[in-house]
């Protein structure tokens, strides 16, 4: 196998970020190389303003793969494109593409893509994020004309929340055994919540509810836009489900 001619995914990510980088090689495998730009530190800011400064930043942060030429790119950071909108978004990621030459997608596009493409139109939410955050997150799926059918909480310990210290335990303890609307897509917010074992055990729960996360659809949206095969179990099972 010639592994430079393989189709190239850039992945651009929060620089504390522990979980984009395993989860999109663990979901893409060896179809296409996955190569990771990382967001300046923003010591000492509080949590809007650094959302906020990497949306300004996010056009250098692209250039900083150089001359090296992307098949496509994902922004791994789902809670800086709440901020902007669906509207906001899809411009940004518009302009994003246009001046890198390149596809360029925000993992939240890449839910509403896969969203329409299934024919998701409810979702139930399982955030990791602080409660103005996840009503931020509400707010943009509902904009985007999603029907939200409930939100679950998912601190990484008592009120304290943190997406890069919540386990796959955790989210399972939160939604095993909850009853969820029939029809209502489970959507795990937030690049740096390790949730593919947890989605693994869902997925044997249940096996007619279309389950999506952050990655799961950036990788989905990715492997689609280069035209590789979907060899992971999550991304065959979204192509089996009933539309």
């Amino acid at each position: 196998m010639d592994l430079f001619s393989m189709p190239r995914v850039g992945v651009v990510v929060p620089p504390e970020n522990p979980t984009a980088e395993p989860e999109f090689n663990h979901l893409i495998g060896t179809t296409a190389n996955v190569y990771a730009a990382r967001f300046p530190n923003t010591p000492g800011v509080g949590l809007r303003e650094m959302l906020e400064t990497y949306n300004d930043v996010l056009p250098e942060t692209l250039d900083g793969f150089g001359e090296m030429r992307l098949d496509a790119a994902v922004v791994a950071c789902s809670a800086s494109h709440y901020l902007l909108g669906p509207d906001g978004d899809r411009e940004f990621c518009e302009e994003l593409s246009a001046r890198a030459g390149f596809p360029v997608f925000s993992s939240t596009q890449a839910i509403l893509a896969a969203c329409a493409a299934l024919g998701v139109t409810r979702l139930t939410l399982v955030s990791p994020y602080q409660p103005w955050l996840t009503d931020t997150s509400r707010g943009f799926w509902e904009e985007a004309g999603l029907v939200v059918d409930d939100v679950v909480l998912v601190p990484a310990e008592g009120d304290v929340f943190d997406p890069y210290r919540v386990t796959a335990g955790a989210v399972l303890e939160r939604v095993r055994n909850r009853d969820f609307a029939a029809g209502s897509a489970l959507l795990c917010t937030g690049t740096g919540m390790g949730t593919l074992a947890a989605l693994t055990e869902l997925a044997r729960a249940d096996s007619a509810r279309t389950l999506l996360t952050s990655n799961l659809a950036s990788a989905w949206w990715a492997t689609r836009e280069v035209g590789v095969e979907q060899e992971h179990p999550l991304l065959r099972r979204l192509g089996r489900q009933p539309v």
